[in-house]
């Protein structure tokens, strides 16, 4: 048995998070969906993606298999409705399928997960369903994701020692510091929901940290942090300053003074010091954001949204970037004033105008800034930026 996680059509909707990973390897909590998926069932998880992230992320097979939407979050009752079903059936919530049980046949295909396909039987799924289908999803549910991951990975675990040094507000019990985890004269306030320090990671002095919080393994939250949630900072981050309700994917630093609110950074991102993001229009109206799916601005019907940055992507000092900007993968931005709202994939420059970031460049500077986490730029890794520089092309001109 086993499931096989898909991006059911979402994939583009998600960039430019998504140019670098299938859905499922999203992180809006202390895990990526998949890895919530895996600990959850305890089943082998597999990605249906796009064709040029297959080598890095791949199917599963088996003699059962359950396909499921690759942005639902595996809340506890959605698990066993999908554990629950038999071959041949499918779990159906307002006229959208969740989840496919199959034995052996193709993956359904992507117009499957839109309207349900008649060779299988339908159940109605009447309990809670959190999906992932927008970039600022991430940290619209981050604070569900945070708790429904910290239950499962804490349930009958005993948190190693925190230091007396520090101040609780709220409940201890809602904090939780893994193996090797250090954490000192920092205020945590768990009122408004748990924290989860990963194995490694440490909390330096005169950190203020409210819950829900996650911060990732051997990742670094810097003196005098700021941090209101709910926050996730995934593994190996570095993150000082003020943040609020933001989701850092992994690897990457923001560990200077500046404010990052409502936003979600991929992997390997850098952000000079003093950046800003803008999340709060002076008219207090809804934020549009860049749609690569609809090729257009989209409006996000939220009040606050901040910056989205694809992987790869670097600010220089002093950056501003303005109410909902959408930065692609490899990008560097940089200089005076407020760049463009949308700043396409290996892009180089800022409000004074943008040129191609080249490739060989771009891929040079992955590889020294990987190898300062002991962590290769292999084949695969090469091989998408090299789709994502040639399939953005046309966003550049």
């Amino acid at each position: 048995m086993a499931i096989l996680l898909h991006d059911a059509g979402v994939h583009r909707h998600l960039l430019p998070l998504t140019f670098t990973r299938p859905v499922g390897a999203l992180r809006p909590g202390i895990l990526t969906i998949a890895e919530a998926w895996w600990r959850m069932t305890e089943l082998p998880v597999g990605h249906r993606t796009e064709a040029y992230l297959r080598e890095r992320w791949p199917e599963v097979g088996g003699e059962v298999v359950r396909d499921v939407r690759a942005g639902l979050l595996p809340l506890p009752e959605l698990v066993s409705a999908v554990l629950d079903l038999e071959p041949g059936r499918m779990l159906v919530k307002e006229g959208r399928v969740l989840a496919i049980c199959r034995t052996g046949a193709q993956p359904p295909a992507e117009a499957d997960w839109n309207a349900p396909p008649t060779y299988l039987v339908p159940l109605p799924f009447g309990g809670e369903v959190v999906e992932i289908t927008r970039p600022w999803h991430l940290f619209q549910h981050c604070g569900r994701a945070i708790i429904n991951d910290f239950a499962l990975l804490t349930e009958g675990r005993r948190s190693q020692p925190l230091s007396g040094l520090n101040t609780v507000v709220g409940d201890p019990a809602l904090v939780f510091l893994e193996e090797g985890a250090v954490v000192e004269a920092s205020i945590l306030n768990t009122r408004g929901g748990p924290i989860h320090i990963g194995k490694g990671a440490e909390v330096m002095e005169g950190a203020m940290i409210r819950g829900p919080f996650a911060l990732g393994a051997h990742a670094q939250l810097k003196m005098g942090a700021k941090i209101y949630g709910p926050s996730s900072f995934g593994p190996e981050c570095r993150v000082g300053g003020e943040v609020n309700n933001s989701v850092i994917l992994g690897y990457s630093n923001k560990g200077h003074d500046g404010f990052l609110g409502n936003s979600v950074l991929g992997e390997w991102c850098n952000l000079g010091a003093d950046t800003n993001t803008s999340n709060l229009k002076n008219t207090y109206g809804p934020v549009k954001v860049w749609s690569y799916a609809d090729r257009a601005m989209a409006d996000t019907g939220l009040q606050f949204c901040g910056l989205i940055m694809g992987d790869h992507g670097k600010s220089g000092i002093n950056t501003m970037f303005n109410t909902g900007t959408v930065v692609g993968v490899a990008s560097n931005v940089f200089g005076g004033g407020f760049p463009p709202k949308h700043i396409p994939s290996f892009s180089w420059g800022g409000a004074d105008g943008l040129v191609e970031h080249a490739l060989d460049k771009a891929l040079h500077t992955a590889q020294r800034v990987m190898e300062r986490r002991s962590m290769p730029l292999d084949a695969a890794d090469r091989a998408v930026l090299a789709h994502v520089h040639a399939a953005t092309a046309g966003d550049r001109a």
